[in-house]
């Protein structure tokens, strides 16, 4: 597993920050302070692209007051002319937001400029403003991203690429070969707007592994611990039928190796070294054997004790949350939190996950052969679980917007998730973590094609 900063990655680095520094920025200091000592919740929505696919083309952002969002005979209209603010992305915006609500950070995603990060301060109901200034990571981390806020003020961007392709020779006669690849690295300051180090990890699985045919297919919501001295990043695990000789074509007409859904592999993270992104280790669970990497939400939060406690889902596959500890920074294995234990069930796959406080948590969750999404308070140290009700959770289309689902907001000891079944409105629901209670707050209308998607 050897880790480097090529000659090209760091003329790369340089050219990155020197095309941000040379972006337009609203002022000269690249973080205003924010006089409106108003704390706002930000809400975000996507809705369809020109050919009509739902939810993946663009990002609106609204924000409202506490007050407001608790109130459920106000009326949020983001999809109005001239009400949501559009974040630069061509596609779905990846949205990040310091823990006051005043900033919003973005990478953009895909497109002309896709790999482009963007900051907004949040200064009243649907009004925002651009910030600092651009950086361009996309040579770095290409134009598709994956990226987290990893600690307050600290943002870290990951993408997964190089790999070779997992065949040699021609048809008939074609040999398995492991694909490798690399994860690449990005160290984004969120005050000044500036990339601080990058790197890059060679994925080497071990001989053992990748011999059995797994291999690494994605990089994504990396985390920092406690004493920000560790990157925690989560992958995607998958396994080539290396028994079966025949290959795959897919729709672009790209070949690739068959694969299995055989798995005797636990949970991995990769690790390395923070601020120099150096010495890579795989840490690996056995207590969970589902991908660390989950979507667009964030699956992984340093927790008020110190520990990591990260949600063991892949596109809502697991059900698991796991615990790394603070002491050794590798899965503690005597810990295991299940959520179809918590609740008597046997079907849920977590879509989304946020660590409240005081080992509280939230989920988002579907059921396996049934419509809708549901929503639980989850006790991470008594591994206990609290079934929410809401008037949408059997709606079928609910599900699909879990499935695009990126944040769910916190302030203080309330919790707020909104809830839209794609093309149709619903209401953002406020909840106290302490009292369990939850209200329906204000409603928030939708539109053909679109959901809501976040709140910060």
């Amino acid at each position: 597993m050897k880790n480097h900063l090529s000659r090209a990655m760091c003329a790369a680095a340089v050219a990155a920050v020197t095309l941000g520094s040379c972006s337009k920025s609203v002022g000269p200091d690249p973080e205003p302070p924010v006089e409106d000592s108003q704390r706002w919740i930000t809400l975000t929505a996507a809705f369809p692209d020109d050919n009509g696919t739902a939810g993946n083309g663009g990002t609106l952002a609204y924000a409202i007051t506490p007050e407001n969002a608790a109130n459920p005979n106000y009326e949020v209209r983001i999809f109005d002319a001239g009400k949501g603010f559009s974040l630069k992305s061509e596609r779905t915006a990846r949205v990040q937001a310091s823990a006051d609500g005043k900033y919003l950070y973005n990478i953009q995603y895909t497109g002309a400029e896709g790999g482009v990060f963007n900051k907004y301060e949040v200064s009243g109901e649907g009004v925002y403003k651009e910030v600092g200034f651009e950086l361009n990571t996309a040579i770095i981390l290409g134009t598709s991203p994956r990226w987290t806020k990893a600690a307050e003020g600290i943002g870290v961007g990951v993408s997964f690429g190089d790999a070779r392709d997992s065949y040699t020779g021609t048809a008939p006669n074609f040999q398995y070969q492991h694909p490798k690849g690399a994860i690449r690295i990005a160290n984004i300051d969120l005050n000044s707007t500036a990339i601080t180090n990058t790197g890059a990890i060679d994925i080497d699985l071990g001989a053992e592994l990748e011999g059995q045919g797994y291999h690494v297919w994605r990089a994504d919501v990396p985390v920092l611990n406690q004493a920000k001295d560790k990157l925690f990043i989560g992958v995607g695990v998958r396994r080539h039928d290396i028994g079966n000789t025949e290959v795959v074509i897919g729709r672009n007409g790209a070949i690739s190796w068959a694969t299995t859904d055989e798995r005797d592999l636990g949970t991995i993270t990769y690790v390395v070294d923070y601020p120099s992104l150096r010495n890579p280790k795989i840490i690996t669970s056995t207590v969970a054997q589902t991908d660390n990497l989950s979507y667009r939400t964030m699956t992984q939060y340093v927790g008020t004790d110190g520990h990591i406690y990260q949600a063991a889902t892949s596109m809502g596959s697991g059900h698991q949350i796991l615990r790394i500890s603070k002491s050794t920074n590798d899965y503690d294995n005597s810990y295991n939190f299940d959520l179809n234990a918590a609740l008597g069930i046997s079907d849920a796959g977590i879509r989304a996950f946020r660590y409240v406080k005081d080992g509280i948590g939230l989920v988002l969750y579907t059921r396996s052969g049934t419509d809708g999404g549901y929503v639980a308070l989850v006790d991470l140290n008594a591994k206990t679980a609290t079934k929410l009700t809401t008037d949408v959770e059997t709606i079928a289309e609910l599900s699909s917007t879990f499935g695009q689902f990126q944040n769910i907001g916190v302030d203080g000891d309330n919790v707020y998730v909104p809830l839209t079944p794609a093309g149709k409105d619903g209401n953002i629901f406020v909840i106290n973590s302490k009292t369990k209670e939850i209200t329906k707050g204000a409603k928030l209308v939708n539109q053909s094609g679109s959901y809501y998607i976040g709140a910060y």
